[in-house]
This record gives C-alpha cells, sequence and structure tokens, in this order.
C-alpha cells in the first residue's frame, strides 16, 4: 500500500513501499491524514513520502528504511532547492540534526535510527495506536488491587545475601565466607 492510496479512515495507514513523486501530491495527502488525526505506519518511504514523518500519528517499524533527497523537477533534472527546503524544514528537529542537509543522493535512515532519534516504534506496545482512540482510565479499586498483588522486590532475601557478599569482598575486612546462595530457576 502507498502513502497517496489509503485504506477507508480510520483505518491506519500502512506503507509498505513508496517511491515517493509530485511533492505537491504528498503535501496534499499529509494535511488530509493530519487532519483526520490519522495514524501513518511507515516500512519504506522514499523521496516525496518522507513527509510522513511530520505527522503527529507517525510511527517506524525497526526494520524500516527512510529515503531522503533533495527534490528536482522529474523532466529537466534540475534540482529545486526551494521544494528541498520545505521538505526538510517538515522533518521533526533530531531528524533534521541527524541528516544535516539533503543532497542529490540518497540518505537513508533505518527504523532503528529513527526510533532513537524519538520517532514512535510501531512494534512497541504503546506504538500501536488507532488515531482518536480513548484509552480507559482504571478506577482507583483496580489500582489499588493491582498494587496489592505486585512484590516490590521479587528477590528478597536473595538480593539481600548478594549486597552483603559484594559489600564484605569490596571493604577489605577477613569475615567468614558466607553461606552459598542458590538461586532455583
Amino acid at each position: 500500500m502507498g502513502y497517496l492510496s489509503p485504506p477507508p479512515a480510520p483505518a491506519p495507514v500502512v506503507v509498505y513501499k513508496d517511491v515517493g513523486g509530485l511533492v505537491t501530491d504528498y503535501e496534499a495527502q499529509t494535511e488530509q491524514y493530519r487532519r483526520e488525526n490519522r495514524e501513518v505506519r511507515l516500512h519504506e518511504c522514499r523521496s516525496a513520502c518522507t513527509l510522513a514523518l511530520s505527522l503527529p500519528n507517525v510511527c517506524v517499524y525497526p526494520d524500516a528504511k527512510i529515503k531522503f533527497h533533495q527534490a528536482y523537477n522529474e523532466i529537466t533534472r534540475e534540482t529545486d532547492l526551494g521544494v528541498s527546503a520545505k521538505l526538510f524544514a517538515a522533518y521533526p528537529a533530531a531528524v533534521q540534526a541527524r541528516l544535516g542537509y539533503l543532497t542529490r543522493e540518497y540518505r537513508i535512515l533505518s527504523g532503528t535510527e529513527l526510533i532513537g532519534l524519538g520517532m514512535r516504534n510501531c512494534n512497541s506496545p504503546s506504538g500501536t495506536m488507532i488515531a482518536g482512540a480513548k484509552t480507559k482510565t482504571p478506577s482507583a479499586t483496580e489500582i489499588a488491587s493491582a498494587q496489592s498483588t505486585v512484590n516490590p522486590n521479587p528477590w528478597g532475601d536473595i538480593a539481600r545475601k548478594v549486597q552483603s557478599a559484594v559489600s564484605s569482598a569490596f571493604s577489605g575486612a577477613p569475615q567468614t565466607p558466607p553461606t552459598p546462595i542458590r538461586v532455583a530457576v
């Protein structure tokens, strides 16, 4: 599925491979997604498709490949610095800083790199979001019930024994050897 051929709203737009095209077409589609608060998930996205990074509900898969380059006139092949500047300005500040600038050649950022720069990971539990969906706020009773079942120190006595052994090892004072620690998994 491409960026310009979305499924019916409110389904997320999943971009498997989009090679780009006219920047004006992508600008119009990006603004429509922004108005609809639509989620866009990126696998492979090139050229004008990179405008998707300006959306609030965009996410990238860790194995994604996002390919950036300067805009150019398809007929004359001349670089359009004005359109290139608009594209670059649309990217999040961290992506701009990582790229530095656009060139005529592709510059590729992986999904893992983009996630490291603060883009949302489509695979993380909090990464999947249906635009406009509301989350249920747990009641005070549900919170209290959940907290009462949580053991604050699941390692209990083992952690204390390890801490004591480490402390005595670095204290320099001779001591009787500690009892062996047994861990059952």
